[in-house]
Protein backbone atom coordinates (compact mmCIF):
# COMPACT_ATOMS: atom_id res chain seq x y z
CA UNK A 1 0.00 0.00 0.00
CA UNK A 2 1.38 3.40 -0.99
CA UNK A 3 1.81 5.77 1.92
CA UNK A 4 1.87 9.50 2.52
CA UNK A 5 5.39 10.35 3.69
CA UNK A 6 6.82 13.59 5.04
CA UNK A 7 10.59 14.07 5.00
CA UNK A 8 12.07 16.89 7.08
CA UNK A 9 15.46 18.06 5.89
CA UNK A 10 16.91 18.75 2.45
CA UNK A 11 20.45 17.57 3.16
CA UNK A 12 21.86 14.36 1.66
CA UNK A 13 20.01 12.03 4.03
CA UNK A 14 16.68 13.75 3.50
CA UNK A 15 17.24 13.72 -0.24
CA UNK A 16 17.94 9.99 -0.47
CA UNK A 17 15.08 9.05 1.87
CA UNK A 18 12.77 11.16 -0.30
CA UNK A 19 14.17 9.64 -3.51
CA UNK A 20 13.81 6.02 -2.42
CA UNK A 21 10.33 6.55 -0.98
CA UNK A 22 9.27 8.22 -4.23
CA UNK A 23 10.79 5.40 -6.28
CA UNK A 24 8.58 2.97 -4.32
CA UNK A 25 5.50 4.87 -5.49
CA UNK A 26 4.74 6.67 -2.24
CA UNK A 27 3.45 10.20 -1.98
CA UNK A 28 6.32 12.27 -0.59
CA UNK A 29 6.53 15.84 0.65
CA UNK A 30 9.93 17.31 1.44
CA UNK A 31 9.99 19.93 4.20
CA UNK A 32 12.50 22.68 4.89
CA UNK A 33 12.33 25.87 6.90
CA UNK A 34 12.61 27.96 3.74
CA UNK A 35 10.39 25.79 1.58
CA UNK A 36 13.22 25.56 -0.94
CA UNK A 37 15.86 23.03 -1.98
CA UNK A 38 18.79 22.93 -4.38
CA UNK A 39 17.94 19.36 -5.39
CA UNK A 40 16.04 18.48 -8.53
CA UNK A 41 12.96 16.70 -7.19
CA UNK A 42 11.37 13.63 -8.78
CA UNK A 43 8.02 14.10 -10.49
CA UNK A 44 5.21 14.17 -7.95
CA UNK A 45 7.36 15.25 -4.99
CA UNK A 46 6.54 18.66 -3.59
CA UNK A 47 8.35 20.81 -1.06
CA UNK A 48 6.72 22.78 1.73
CA UNK A 49 7.90 25.25 4.33
CA UNK A 50 7.71 24.51 8.05
CA UNK A 51 9.70 25.46 11.14
CA UNK A 52 9.93 22.29 13.21
CA UNK A 53 10.28 24.38 16.38
CA UNK A 54 6.66 25.36 15.78
CA UNK A 55 4.26 22.52 16.64
CA UNK A 56 1.50 24.07 14.54
CA UNK A 57 3.78 24.18 11.50
CA UNK A 58 4.64 20.53 12.05
CA UNK A 59 0.99 19.56 12.47
CA UNK A 60 -0.06 21.41 9.33
CA UNK A 61 2.41 19.55 7.09
CA UNK A 62 2.01 16.18 8.84
CA UNK A 63 -1.74 16.04 9.53
CA UNK A 64 -2.44 13.45 6.81
CA UNK A 65 0.90 11.65 6.93
CA UNK A 66 1.51 7.98 7.63
CA UNK A 67 5.22 8.36 8.34
CA UNK A 68 7.43 11.33 9.19
CA UNK A 69 11.14 10.91 8.45
CA UNK A 70 13.14 13.48 10.39
CA UNK A 71 16.51 14.12 8.75
CA UNK A 72 16.94 17.80 9.62
CA UNK A 73 19.39 19.39 12.03
CA UNK A 74 20.54 22.89 12.95
CA UNK A 75 24.01 24.24 12.10
CA UNK A 76 26.80 22.17 13.69
CA UNK A 77 27.87 25.09 15.86
CA UNK A 78 24.39 25.70 17.27
CA UNK A 79 23.01 22.35 18.42
CA UNK A 80 22.38 23.19 22.12
CA UNK A 81 20.38 26.30 21.23
CA UNK A 82 18.19 24.75 18.55
CA UNK A 83 18.07 20.97 18.42
CA UNK A 84 15.96 20.30 21.57
CA UNK A 85 13.40 22.92 20.51
CA UNK A 86 13.18 21.37 17.03
CA UNK A 87 12.54 17.91 18.46
CA UNK A 88 10.03 19.25 20.96
CA UNK A 89 8.11 20.94 18.12
CA UNK A 90 8.27 17.72 16.11
CA UNK A 91 6.88 15.63 18.97
CA UNK A 92 4.12 18.10 19.84
CA UNK A 93 3.05 18.55 16.23
CA UNK A 94 3.09 14.86 15.27
CA UNK A 95 1.33 13.90 18.52
CA UNK A 96 -1.85 15.47 17.09
CA UNK A 97 -1.73 13.15 14.06
CA UNK A 98 -1.65 9.41 13.39
CA UNK A 99 1.83 9.58 11.87
CA UNK A 100 4.90 7.66 13.04
CA UNK A 101 8.34 9.27 13.48
CA UNK A 102 11.50 7.75 12.00
CA UNK A 103 14.51 9.73 13.16
CA UNK A 104 17.93 9.84 11.47
CA UNK A 105 20.45 9.83 14.32
CA UNK A 106 24.18 9.46 14.89
CA UNK A 107 26.45 7.94 17.58
CA UNK A 108 27.66 10.99 19.48
CA UNK A 109 25.69 10.25 22.66
CA UNK A 110 27.92 7.34 23.62
CA UNK A 111 31.11 9.35 23.94
CA UNK A 112 34.59 7.75 23.95
CA UNK A 113 34.63 3.98 24.45
CA UNK A 114 38.38 3.20 24.39
CA UNK A 115 37.84 1.16 21.25
CA UNK A 116 34.95 -0.87 22.68
CA UNK A 117 32.48 -2.14 20.09
CA UNK A 118 29.65 0.39 19.71
CA UNK A 119 26.29 -1.27 20.32
CA UNK A 120 22.87 0.06 21.30
CA UNK A 121 23.24 -1.00 24.95
CA UNK A 122 26.07 1.41 25.70
CA UNK A 123 25.27 4.17 28.21
CA UNK A 124 24.93 7.75 27.04
CA UNK A 125 28.24 8.95 28.47
CA UNK A 126 29.34 11.73 26.11
CA UNK A 127 31.25 14.46 27.98
CA UNK A 128 30.89 17.15 25.29
CA UNK A 129 27.90 19.33 24.51
CA UNK A 130 27.13 17.83 21.09
CA UNK A 131 27.01 14.32 22.51
CA UNK A 132 24.90 15.49 25.43
CA UNK A 133 22.45 17.18 23.06
CA UNK A 134 22.20 13.99 20.99
CA UNK A 135 21.47 12.05 24.19
CA UNK A 136 18.85 14.60 25.21
CA UNK A 137 16.93 14.53 21.95
CA UNK A 138 17.09 10.72 21.73
CA UNK A 139 15.62 10.50 25.22
CA UNK A 140 12.94 13.03 24.30
CA UNK A 141 11.78 10.90 21.38
CA UNK A 142 11.97 7.56 23.17
CA UNK A 143 10.25 8.93 26.28
CA UNK A 144 7.47 10.34 24.10
CA UNK A 145 7.06 6.88 22.56
CA UNK A 146 7.09 5.17 25.95
CA UNK A 147 4.44 7.58 27.23
CA UNK A 148 2.22 6.96 24.23
CA UNK A 149 2.50 10.49 22.88
CA UNK A 150 3.99 9.46 19.53
CA UNK A 151 5.23 6.32 17.85
CA UNK A 152 8.95 6.68 17.21
CA UNK A 153 12.04 4.78 16.13
CA UNK A 154 15.54 5.89 15.19
CA UNK A 155 18.37 4.68 13.01
CA UNK A 156 21.91 5.59 14.03
CA UNK A 157 24.72 5.91 11.51
CA UNK A 158 28.44 6.42 11.78
CA UNK A 159 30.35 9.04 9.76
CA UNK A 160 28.75 8.92 6.34
CA UNK A 161 29.82 9.54 2.77
CA UNK A 162 28.38 9.25 -0.69
CA UNK A 163 26.72 11.24 -3.49
CA UNK A 164 25.52 14.65 -2.30
CA UNK A 165 27.46 14.39 1.00
CA UNK A 166 29.41 17.65 1.16
CA UNK A 167 29.97 18.60 4.79
CA UNK A 168 31.72 15.51 6.11
CA UNK A 169 35.27 14.36 6.73
CA UNK A 170 34.89 11.93 3.82
CA UNK A 171 32.94 14.45 1.78
CA UNK A 172 33.99 17.47 -0.26
CA UNK A 173 37.07 18.17 1.86
CA UNK A 174 38.37 14.74 0.81
CA UNK A 175 37.11 14.07 -2.72
CA UNK A 176 37.50 17.56 -4.20
CA UNK A 177 41.25 17.92 -3.48
CA UNK A 178 41.80 14.21 -4.21
CA UNK A 179 40.36 14.65 -7.71
CA UNK A 180 42.41 17.82 -8.22
CA UNK A 181 45.64 16.09 -7.18
CA UNK A 182 45.99 18.25 -4.07
CA UNK A 183 46.81 17.20 -0.52
CA UNK A 184 43.83 15.94 1.45
CA UNK A 185 43.47 17.07 5.06
CA UNK A 186 42.14 14.42 7.44
CA UNK A 187 41.89 13.97 11.22
CA UNK A 188 43.53 11.63 13.69
CA UNK A 189 45.08 8.22 12.98
CA UNK A 190 43.81 6.98 9.63
CA UNK A 191 45.36 3.53 10.18
CA UNK A 192 42.83 2.69 12.92
CA UNK A 193 39.65 0.71 12.13
CA UNK A 194 36.73 3.06 11.59
CA UNK A 195 33.18 2.24 10.54
CA UNK A 196 31.77 4.45 7.79
CA UNK A 197 28.14 4.53 6.65
CA UNK A 198 27.20 4.90 2.99
CA UNK A 199 24.50 7.58 2.75
CA UNK A 200 22.22 5.53 0.47
CA UNK A 201 22.39 2.59 2.88
CA UNK A 202 21.48 4.93 5.75
CA UNK A 203 18.42 6.16 3.87
CA UNK A 204 17.32 2.64 2.96
CA UNK A 205 17.75 1.52 6.57
CA UNK A 206 15.49 4.32 7.83
CA UNK A 207 12.82 3.29 5.33
CA UNK A 208 13.15 -0.33 6.50
CA UNK A 209 12.57 0.83 10.09
CA UNK A 210 9.54 2.83 8.99
CA UNK A 211 8.05 -0.20 7.26
CA UNK A 212 8.44 -2.56 10.24
CA UNK A 213 6.14 -2.21 13.24
CA UNK A 214 8.58 -4.02 15.55
CA UNK A 215 11.22 -1.34 14.99
CA UNK A 216 9.43 1.28 17.06
CA UNK A 217 10.32 2.24 20.62
CA UNK A 218 14.11 1.94 20.35
CA UNK A 219 17.25 2.97 18.49
CA UNK A 220 18.97 0.79 15.89
CA UNK A 221 22.47 0.94 14.46
CA UNK A 222 22.04 0.91 10.69
CA UNK A 223 24.02 -1.68 8.73
CA UNK A 224 27.40 -0.92 7.20
CA UNK A 225 29.91 -2.75 5.08
CA UNK A 226 32.88 -4.32 6.90
CA UNK A 227 34.89 -2.02 9.14
CA UNK A 228 38.35 -1.29 7.77
CA UNK A 229 40.81 1.51 8.39
CA UNK A 230 40.22 4.96 6.92
CA UNK A 231 43.47 4.38 5.00
CA UNK A 232 41.86 1.35 3.34
CA UNK A 233 39.05 3.53 2.04
CA UNK A 234 41.61 6.06 0.82
CA UNK A 235 43.30 3.21 -1.06
CA UNK A 236 40.00 2.24 -2.72
CA UNK A 237 39.46 5.88 -3.70
CA UNK A 238 42.98 5.99 -5.19
CA UNK A 239 42.19 3.02 -7.44
CA UNK A 240 38.92 4.61 -8.53
CA UNK A 241 40.44 8.03 -9.19
CA UNK A 242 43.52 6.52 -10.79
CA UNK A 243 46.18 8.46 -8.94
CA UNK A 244 47.92 8.63 -5.58
CA UNK A 245 46.13 10.63 -2.89
CA UNK A 246 48.39 12.69 -0.66
CA UNK A 247 47.10 12.82 2.92
CA UNK A 248 47.99 15.20 5.74
CA UNK A 249 46.45 14.17 9.05
CA UNK A 250 45.91 16.65 11.90
CA UNK A 251 46.18 15.52 15.53
CA UNK A 252 44.59 16.86 18.71
CA UNK A 253 47.12 19.68 19.16
CA UNK A 254 46.67 21.06 15.65
CA UNK A 255 42.87 20.84 15.87
CA UNK A 256 42.96 22.60 19.25
CA UNK A 257 45.10 25.34 17.77
CA UNK A 258 42.84 25.80 14.75
CA UNK A 259 39.81 25.78 17.06
CA UNK A 260 41.02 29.02 18.64
CA UNK A 261 40.30 30.80 15.36
CA UNK A 262 37.73 28.63 13.59
CA UNK A 263 34.32 27.88 15.24
CA UNK A 264 33.83 24.74 13.17
CA UNK A 265 37.23 23.34 14.17
CA UNK A 266 36.38 24.11 17.78
CA UNK A 267 33.36 21.84 17.39
CA UNK A 268 35.45 19.17 15.66
CA UNK A 269 37.83 19.07 18.62
CA UNK A 270 35.10 17.57 20.81
CA UNK A 271 34.78 14.61 18.44
CA UNK A 272 38.50 13.89 17.96
CA UNK A 273 38.20 10.69 19.99
CA UNK A 274 36.39 9.11 17.03
CA UNK A 275 39.65 9.32 15.06
CA UNK A 276 42.15 8.57 17.82
CA UNK A 277 40.71 5.21 18.96
CA UNK A 278 39.16 2.30 17.06
CA UNK A 279 35.59 3.23 16.11
CA UNK A 280 33.72 0.04 15.26
CA UNK A 281 29.93 -0.12 15.05
CA UNK A 282 27.94 -3.27 15.84
CA UNK A 283 24.77 -3.49 13.72
CA UNK A 284 23.92 -7.12 14.53
CA UNK A 285 20.52 -6.24 16.05
CA UNK A 286 19.40 -4.64 12.80
CA UNK A 287 20.79 -7.51 10.72
CA UNK A 288 19.03 -10.16 12.83
CA UNK A 289 15.72 -8.30 12.74
CA UNK A 290 15.58 -6.91 9.21
CA UNK A 291 18.45 -8.40 7.22
CA UNK A 292 21.22 -6.55 5.41
CA UNK A 293 20.87 -4.18 2.49
CA UNK A 294 24.30 -2.63 2.05
CA UNK A 295 26.46 -1.40 -0.80
CA UNK A 296 30.00 -2.84 -1.02
CA UNK A 297 32.62 -0.19 -0.26
CA UNK A 298 34.18 -0.42 -3.72
CA UNK A 299 30.83 0.27 -5.37
CA UNK A 300 29.95 2.99 -2.86
CA UNK A 301 33.21 4.84 -3.42
CA UNK A 302 32.87 4.44 -7.20
CA UNK A 303 29.42 6.09 -7.06
CA UNK A 304 30.78 8.81 -4.78
CA UNK A 305 33.74 9.59 -7.04
CA UNK A 306 31.45 9.70 -10.10
CA UNK A 307 29.16 12.17 -8.34
CA UNK A 308 32.00 14.47 -7.28
CA UNK A 309 33.41 14.34 -10.81
CA UNK A 310 30.00 15.45 -12.10
CA UNK A 311 30.23 18.52 -9.83
CA UNK A 312 33.57 19.71 -11.23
Amino acid sequence: MNKNNIVFGTGPLGYWVMKFLSDEGNKVTLVSKSGKTNHKLPEGVEIKSANSKNANDVYNVCRDADEVYYCAMPPYTDWPNNFPDMINGLIEGVSKTNAKIIFGDNLYMYGPTDGQLLNENLPYAAPGHKGKVRAQIANMLLDAHKNGKVKATMGRASDFYGPKVINAGFGEMFFKPALEGKTVNMLGDITLPHTFTYIKDFAKALITLGENENSFGRAWHVPNDKTVSTQSLVNIAEKEIGKKIKVSSAGKFMVSLLGMFNPMMKEVKEMMYTTTEPYIVDHSDFEKSFGMNITPQEEAIKETVEWFKSQQ
